[in-house]
């Protein structure tokens, strides 16, 4: 094989693995305009860290989303998922639970994930919650360009789900948004090369 034939041949290979990046990010960013406005048995808040006993301002928005769809009488539980993450001592649904019970939510209509570190598991868990308490049908919420593998690990483990991102992302500037999309992006092609 020539040296300009590898040339050739690596170039060709950049060029498709740019164009799937591409494709990723797009689909991403499409799903993330995504809302479904509907009833549903639970509303499944996907967690994120925990500031001491307070959910961080990304979990936070998150909470009070599935504190609205249960305040608008679209969902009658709420499961919050999450547990502890690094330097964590509180798990992050025993947080969001404090949130929401605070802002009036009866504890009977909290659910709780514990375990979970990924967003993988928090399917896996919140699946099996769903099934202790006889739930067929679920609100997914988390940040917008989060949607699109969250959805697609929903769908893997078997839970009937549509999606209902936060109104906003957590990040503000455009900088900040394309450094979470690429990062979102990578972890789509990551998590579809090992499911493939």
């Amino acid at each position: 094989m020539t040296l300009h034939l590898v040339f050739l041949v690596l170039g060709a290979t950049a060029t498709a693995f740019v164009a799937v990046l591409a494709t990723l990010a797009l689909s991403i960013h499409l799903y993330s305009r995504r809302r479904v406005v509907q009833d549903a048995d639970v509303a499944i808040v996907l967690g994120a860290r925990v500031w001491g006993r307070e959910p961080s301002p990304v979990f936070r928005e998150r909470i009070n989303q599935g504190i609205d769809l249960y305040n608008r009488g679209l969902v009658p539980k709420i499961l919050f998922t999450g547990g502890l993450g690094t330097g964590e001592r509180l798990s992050e649904a025993e947080a969001a639970r404090l949130y929401a019970l605070e802002k009036g939510v009866p504890d009977g209509d909290i659910l709780l994930e514990t375990e979970s570190r990924t967003t993988f598991e928090n399917m896996v868990y919140s699946k099996r919650v769903m099934e202790e308490h006889g739930l067929g049908t679920a609100l997914i919420v988390s940040d917008p360009i989060h949607m699109r593998r969250a959805m697609l690990m929903a769908s893997r483990v078997g839970i009937d789900a549509e999606p209902h991102p936060t109104h906003t992302t957590r990040f503000i500037s455009r900088s900040k948004k394309i450094r979470f999309l690429w990062k979102e992006t990578l972890s789509l092609l990551m998590y579809l090369w090992l499911r493939y």
